[in-house]
């Protein structure tokens, strides 16, 4: 079995990478039938034509434990939607596609709208919310993981390790998040999780004071891994961002709604490479630009849910401390690196603290400006008080797109 250590916080799988991927699979397989599992795959049509997707779906195919995939697929048109249906095709688990941008689901985000409902702009979050909804429709599954679309050195064992905690039987996780060393090609990687988040929560500790939250999130070895898995139930109250902070907003919503011993964090990989992020300096709505900016306001959202008050004088402090603390982690991640015999940019580290120090001051301003602001995309229990069909309406309209013509 795997070690762990108790952080005093979240239970802390470590190491679970030794075991073999036959071994945890075989469980599974006993597991799954208690417990049907499913998982979610967010995608772009454009990461149908890239060099990840693809392989991706080569190793899920061998899977024999999952029993449904949802594939959410933003950007496509009919055509691309129809291709889409035959690139998925040689998944051998039950499998459907949510075409967002066709028009049985578009006709729902109207109906969504008319009770200021619907999700208020495009995204990772907005994808991953008709998803959750569609699983719950579903029902065929009791547990559920996501990751990207994106991963280039995935392999199965991957969703076996992350599915393992919520999936065991005697075991009562709610929520599992997945973590894994940033390398690849020789170089320290995830630089918005180690110069923005990590330095941003303990600037946060140091002017609001050790708060549950703050800790909270601290004890999370990657909060901004795109990769989780958690019982469907827990679906059905989250209230989630649409934009970049969705990660963020899905471990607030889990620790809102869940007592921390029901939450968990697992090693998932050994090697973990994505396609990466440009800084996007001169572009506040790409990159790593536009992932700083939705990342501190939704930390500044539930913080303002806690009873913190911020200012705009505040806002300047936090930039100041924020960007001290950042620097000083440069320096420890340039010995880290030298002592793997790994590279680091030095200069390109620095110029991306500096955005991000400017970011937080850009995100409290928005914040403070825009007080009506609906940051959350409301929960699907929500969603079937105002429309109580609307679930099977979404069930009915995945099914006609997946298995009928398309206009």
């Amino acid at each position: 079995m795997s070690d762990f250590h108790q952080n005093g916080i979240i239970t802390d799988f470590h190491n679970l990478t030794r075991r073999s991927v036959e071994d945890l699979e075989r469980e599974l397989c006993e597991f799954s039938r208690r417990r049907p599992l499913g998982l979610i795959l967010p995608s772009l049509y454009s990461e149908l034509e890239g060099p990840a997707l693809s392989a991706i779906i080569d190793e899920l195919a061998q899977v024999p434990w999952l029993d449904e995939v949802v594939i959410g697929l933003d950007c496509a048109d009919r055509e691309q939607f129809l291709h889409a249906r035959e690139f998925f095709a040689r998944l051998p688990q039950h499998h459907r596609i949510l075409w967002n941008d066709g028009p049985r689901l578009r006709g729902l985000d109207e109906a969504l709208a008319a009770e200021g409902l619907s999700p208020q702009q495009p995204g990772k979050g907005r994808n991953v919310w008709f998803c959750a909804g569609y699983i719950q429709a579903s029902g065929r599954t009791a547990a559920v993981g996501l990751h990207d679309c994106d991963i280039l050195t995935y392999d199965r064992g991957m969703l076996a390790r992350l599915m393992y905690p919520v999936t065991h039987p005697r075991f009562n996780y709610a929520f599992c998040k997945g973590y894994y060393p940033r390398i690849a090609d020789g170089r320290l990687n995830g630089r918005v999780a180690r110069l923005m988040v990590t330095p941003l929560l303990r600037a946060l500790k140091m002017i609001h004071g050790p708060r549950p939250y703050l800790e909270y999130l601290d004890s999370f070895r990657y909060p901004l891994s795109g990769e989780f898995s958690m019982r469907t139930e827990v679906l059905d109250g989250i209230r989630i961002p649409a934009d970049w902070g969705l990660e963020i907003g899905v471990l607030s919503e889990v620790q809102r709604d869940h007592s921390t011993n029901r939450l968990c964090q697992v090693d998932i990989a050994d090697i973990y490479d994505h396609k990466h992020q440009p800084v996007s300096a001169d572009d506040a709505n790409a990159g790593l630009n536009r992932m700083s900016l939705d990342i501190a306001k939704a930390l500044y959202r539930k913080l303002a849910t806690q009873g913190v008050e911020f200012s705009a004088e505040g806002f300047r402090t936090l930039k100041a401390t924020y960007y001290r603390l950042a620097l000083d982690l440069i320096e420890s991640y340039d010995h880290d690196a030298v002592m793997n015999g790994l590279t680091l940019d030095r200069h390109a580290e620095e110029q991306a603290v500096e955005l991000f120090a400017g970011n937080l001051i850009e995100a409290g301003n928005a914040f403070l400006d825009n007080p009506r602001e609906k940051p959350f995309i409301p929960s699907w229990n929500r969603v079937r008080a105002a429309l109580p069909d609307l679930p099977e309406r979404l069930h009915a309209a995945v099914e006609a797109d997946n298995s009928g013509d398309v206009s």
